[in-house]
């Protein structure tokens, strides 16, 4: 999102709330990683003992794994897209500015962002098939704290700009 400019009319201060986001996914990505890597270890100990039960125990623990390096490529990805989309929205000058008012600690107030979640569903309305908007819409659930339409909104987004791509 495009940010305001700061209080003496300069450019903004303080951390980016993204890239914050951004260096906690990868820290619990590089968790998961490491996680994985131990899991894996131990699974192949277990099956290297050829007693049947540990081999079953060995063999099960590595689904877990892979199905951890699965949700894990598929976050990360899903950062890396919704990040490309952003570029792209903000080169072409369409990204919303972040000046919604701010409780004392610093989440946006719930009924202006109620207003401009109106403003962005009425877009999505009108042009149900431009990406665009759709990630305007995913901006004003995450505004509104509904973090699992946000989601929705961004991969129907994502669907979007890969269909006009191609």
């Amino acid at each position: 999102r495009a940010r305001p400019p700061g209080p003496d009319g300069g450019p903004p201060r303080g951390p980016r709330p993204r890239e914050a986001a951004r260096a906690r996914a990868w820290i619990r990505a590089a968790a998961v990683a490491v996680y994985i890597v131990r899991a894996g270890l131990r699974a192949w100990y277990m099956v290297r003992t050829g007693e049947p039960t540990l081999v079953v125990f060995g063999i099960s623990i590595v689904v877990i794994p892979v199905i951890g390096v699965w949700v894990l490529w598929r976050e990360l990805d899903f950062g890396r897209r919704t990040q490309e989309l952003g570029r792209r929205l903000g080169q072409e000058g369409g990204l919303p500015v972040d000046d919604l008012p701010r409780t004392p600690s610093g989440r946006i107030d719930r009924d202006a962002a109620d207003v401009r979640f109106g403003e962005y569903r009425a877009q999505v309305d009108e042009h149900p098939d431009d990406w665009r908007c759709w990630y305007r819409l995913a901006i004003g659930y995450d505004d509104a704290r509904d973090r699992k339409r946000a989601r929705g909104a961004m991969r129907t987004a994502i669907s979007l700009y890969d269909a006009e791509k191609s």
